[in-house]
């Protein structure tokens, strides 16, 4: 409740200091999710990576630092795994490594020789799996917690796959990149990656559309997954969605990719930057430049927000709300509202995150069930973390 409200005196605000470099990314681990909360247990510890070549797990109840892992090179990326007990880092020479949640103990590492890594961790069949997409436009496939390489298949030759998703289901990866608007991104039959058959190649097919600029599956679907792409041979863009399966016959399997919806956006902004979340409410929440987007699946825009005088850098979504940080140095805070189907969603507060003086704004967002936390671009290149956490 008092998230909803965030009346002054319903949180406290904390500033984690201890990076000496740019954050590049925020993940909770043993957070509260909104899926189960537990409330008597508040515990929450929140892991980031930076650019100053660490990992630093905090105590977010009580804002203090728990572990620090050793330096290496610059981190550019950093994930947990589904069951939340692994943190998983990238740095700049392409050096993947897992690391313990609780201790901060390195687990394994595994080199892929790439400057910049995308991340993706999926259990499937009681088996985990990392996938990570390259600077060079593979993607490898690794395997338990030694990291074992399973497979490597050629997605988007010469560029960086920076699109990697995995539908509910686990039985699709899309992978893609968003830096040429002629290639189309791919979806790839997870069996193909993580048990790949010597004789066949993998089981993998172009999507029917022109680039991606973002993308997400619907967390209601097992395999519909919504992209946002160039609209024909316009600069114009549309928002595709489409349902993905698996066609057996006696003698080949082959994947099925059909057009559920298809229409174009109508955004005010030419940001190069769109960022795209879909809700439990099988809706869509886009973000560009200053303004906040929802859409039914069909096309219908729900609602349009402008609650941001600088563009939106980063949105957090799930079933109870919506937050949105922005270079303006603040957080916005948009809660759904329970009593209609098609999720509606309502804005509610700011949170604010300093001055301009010291910082350049905000860069991500991460939220449980009882804080959010943000990071602050320090204009001295030690970047801030700022916690609020709500009272129950």
């Amino acid at each position: 409740m008092k998230m909803k409200t965030g009346r002054s005196g319903g949180y406290t605000c904390k500033s984690l200091r201890g990076h000496t470099g740019r954050v590049v990314g925020l993940v909770y681990l043993q957070g509260n999710s909104a899926q189960c909360p537990d409330l008597r247990n508040s515990r929450a510890t929140l892991c980031s990576a930076s650019t100053d070549g660490t990992v630093r797990a905090w105590d977010i109840q009580n804002g203090v630092p728990l572990w620090c892992s050793p330096k290496q090179s610059p981190l550019t990326t950093i994930i947990a795994d589904e069951r939340n007990e692994v943190v998983i880092t990238a740095d700049s020479t392409g050096l993947v490594k897992t690391w313990q949640g609780e201790s901060g103990q390195e687990v394994a590492s595994f080199s892929t020789g790439s400057p910049l890594c995308s991340l993706l961790q999926y259990n499937t069949n009681n088996n985990w799996f990392l996938t990570v997409g390259t600077s060079q436009g593979s993607v490898c496939t690794l395997a338990d917690s030694a990291l074992t390489k399973r497979s490597s298949v050629m997605v988007c030759d010469s560029f960086k796959v920076n699109t990697l998703l995995v539908s509910r289901d686990k039985k699709w990866i899309t992978a893609g990149t968003k830096d040429n608007d002629d290639l189309s991104p791919k979806v790839i039959y997870t069996e193909s990656l993580t048990s790949p058959s010597e004789d066949e190649d993998p089981l993998c097919q172009s999507l029917p559309v022109n680039g991606c600029q973002a993308c997400v599956f619907i967390p209601t679907q097992p395999a519909r997954l919504a992209l946002i792409h160039r609209n024909g041979l316009s600069n114009n863009k549309a928002l595709t969605v489409f349902d993905v399966s698996l066609k057996k016959t006696k003698y080949k399997s082959e994947i099925q990719v059909q057009q559920v919806e298809s229409f174009p956006l109508t955004l005010k902004t030419w940001s190069t930057q769109v960022l795209l979340e879909a809700a439990d409410s099988n809706c869509l929440v886009l973000a560009a430049g200053q303004e906040l987007y929802v859409y039914s699946l069909k096309g219908a825009l729900l609602a349009n927000f402008k609650d941001h005088t600088m563009p939106i850098t980063s949105i957090s979504v799930d079933s109870f709300r919506v937050v949105t940080a922005s270079q303006d140095l603040s957080l916005r805070v948009l809660t759904w509202r329970k009593d209609s189907g098609n999720g509606t969603l309502e804005s509610q507060y700011h949170l604010l995150g300093g001055s301009h003086t010291v910082s350049r704004g905000f860069t991500h967002v991460a939220c449980d069930y009882s804080s959010l936390t943000a990071s602050a671009e320090g204009k001295d290149g030690k970047d801030v973390l700022k916690v609020y956490s709500f009272t129950s």
